[in-house]
């Protein structure tokens, strides 16, 4: 399974074969790896050496650490897209307005593909979040309930690089926008006029329609846009 190493730059050669394992579907979500001990053995190389690969595999999300019970590979890839995902935004001045026009296209497509893969669970699951969504009289819990819907969708496109993107894109946005989920949804009138750009997503995804899906998407984000344009 593990192969000795020779060469130098040791620890990378560490980094690389435990990916290389990813990529072949050797190690999967959840896996749990060797120790340092045991991995050191196994590749002839010092705990130093897997210490620093292992420490590069945690920084770009790859493996998670469970203090006392050792290093696993993680179920939710997002993070991992999440950091260059922040430095390429910081470094290139990324705006609002990038955040939102991304989401357009990727949620466009998510709900297109939502609407083709709905069940009538799914349907009254997203049903059931819009309802709550138009009771809903706290604006930190509205904000965290739209997420959720946007997620949600997402998550039924059934597309695992999909959902991973747009948690990630999700996650920017709150950590590099200050504010900046309140002030999308300041930019309309009033909490009726929300709900309904919600309601029409919901409804083309719960009706199965993909063409109308994307539609209602890139309706309720053109609408953010301008609006925080003027």
């Amino acid at each position: 399974m593990f192969r000795p190493v020779q060469n130098k730059k040791l620890h990378q050669q560490v980094f690389e074969q435990i990916q290389a394992m990813i990529l072949k579907g050797r190690l999967k979500s959840g896996d749990r790896l060797p120790s340092e001990r045991e991995l050191g053995e196994l590749l002839h190389v010092s705990r130093n050496s897997i210490r620093e690969a292992l420490r590069a595999l945690e920084i770009l999300g790859i493996i998670e650490c469970h203090h006392g019970g050792g290093n696993y590979i993680k179920c939710d890839i997002s993070s991992g897209i999440l950091e260059p995902l922040s430095l390429i935004f910081r470094l290139h001045g990324g705006s609002l307005s990038d955040i939102l026009e991304m989401r357009r296209l990727l949620e466009g497509e998510a709900a297109a593909l939502a609407a083709e893969r709905i069940t009538p669970e799914r349907a009254a699951d997203l049903s059931r979040l819009i309802d709550t969504l138009r009771h809903c009289t706290d604006e930190t819990e509205s904000i965290r309930l739209d997420k959720e819907f946007h997620l949600k969708i997402a998550e039924y496109s059934g597309n695992v690089l999909l959902l991973s993107f747009l948690t990630a894109i999700s996650s920017l946005l709150e950590r590099s926008i200050q504010d900046g989920r309140q002030a999308i949804m300041r930019t309309f009138h009033d909490h009726d006029q929300l709900l309904t750009m919600h309601k029409n997503i919901c409804k083309a995804v719960t009706a199965g329609n993909p063409k109308a899906a994307t539609s209602a998407v890139n309706r309720h984000f053109k609408m953010i846009i301008d609006n925080l344009s003027e």
